[in-house]
């Protein structure tokens, strides 16, 4: 199973940079709400970044809206005035990191939704790329090897079988850096990935069955760990 996923420039100031100078091409009239963005190769000649830097950086602007990729067209500058964008662009360039607990939390908000939904709109292949990925968590598992990457391909592959885009986007933004916490925070023991084979397949089950009742119900149960971590007691919890 090969999931895409969104991974965080290695370097912040130097996106934040190309952010702020694309910002000034719109203050300058160099480009305006609906033209066409140089090539990557132009911008990273301009700019003197790579290219990869560009990319990391458009993505994040497309991803609010200041930017639109066209199919076969290319990427143009969205349709917003100039007020509002400035607003936009300020708001992108003063974003924080978010600390590994916000992080967690958000996943556990987001997928208590994703699980209801694809377990509604689910298909045949959404099935496969679950079991593919189920397949590869307990293979690592019960080999004894560290499972953090296929655990979280796992919930990457309900968020896609829910049909909803801007959920999947979010969950592949944030996969990153829980992966390269996960372990560093100790938020799970080692028992822990034996007990999370039963759980994903009783997960897989809900969704198989289409029961979004019982999928939500299950994924929380995969989740008593981190809600103890977020919430202590767990009152604060999606009910």
């Amino acid at each position: 199973m090969r999931v895409e996923i969104l991974t965080k420039s290695e370097n912040e100031d130097v996106q934040k940079n190309i952010i702020s100078k694309l910002r000034d091409l719109v203050n300058y009239k160099n480009l305006e709400p609906g033209d066409k963005l140089p090539s990557e190769r132009m911008l990273s000649e301009k700019f003197g970044v790579s290219r990869n830097n560009v990319r990391e950086a458009i993505q994040k602007l497309e991803f609010f809206g200041i930017l639109k990729s066209r199919p076969q067209s290319g990427t143009f500058i969205a349709n917003i005035g100039t007020v509002a964008m400035n607003g936009m662009f300020d708001d992108i360039l003063r974003l924080e990191d978010p600390d590994f607990k916000s992080l967690v939390e958000t996943r556990i908000l987001l997928e208590l939704k994703t699980v209801r939904l694809a377990s509604l709109r689910r298909t045949d292949e959404d099935l496969k790329g679950l079991r593919a990925a189920l397949d590869a968590y307990n293979k690592k598992v019960l080999d004894g090897k560290d499972a953090v990457e296929e655990d979280l391909l796992f919930h990457l592959a309900i968020a896609k079988a829910s049909k909803n885009s801007t959920m999947n986007t979010f969950m592949l933004i944030i996969t990153p850096e829980i992966i390269t916490n996960f372990e560093k925070y100790h938020v799970c023991d080692a028992n822990q990935s034996f007990i999370g084979i039963q759980e994903h397949e009783d997960i897989y089950e809900a969704i198989k069955n289409q029961d979004p009742q019982s999928a939500k119900e299950k994924m929380k149960v995969h989740f008593k760990m981190l809600y103890q971590y977020c919430y202590n007691s767990g009152g604060e919890e999606d009910k």
